[in-house]
């Protein structure tokens, strides 16, 4: 099964459309690279791995499904949104870490967060 089919596959199993999809694997990608890599969220390299692999899928998707040309440029809208979609949540969350993090951790920037 390739990627493509494995995309549908699982629009197909979890009843999600591809925007929510793209939503919901954005903040899993995230949370994984930031674990994997023992990052906080306001680092930006869980960030710019859910960047690079979105781009890669996007560049995957425009390449394997190739819209015709009077359709194109739909095609591109739709990479745009996928693009938005996926990173979204990620960047709320890397932007809240890094600027507000009482939001996140109920502490002060720089104050430890408390014993609970």
């Amino acid at each position: 099964m390739g990627w493509f089919h494995f995309k549908e596959w699982l629009e197909a199993v979890t009843r999600l459309d591809m925007d929510a999809l793209h939503v919901h694997a954005g903040l899993l990608l995230q949370l994984l690279a930031a674990w994997t890599f023992r990052r906080s969220l306001r680092s930006p390299i869980p960030w710019l791995i859910v960047l690079g692999a979105e781009a890669a899928n996007e560049a995957y998707d425009l390449s394997i499904d190739a819209w015709p040309e009077a359709e194109r440029l739909s095609q591109w809208g739709e990479s745009v949104k996928d693009m938005i979609n996926t990173m979204i949540v990620p960047t709320l969350l890397m932007l809240l870490a890094r600027y507000a993090p009482a939001l996140l951790t109920g502490a002060a920037a720089g104050e430890p967060p408390p014993d609970r």
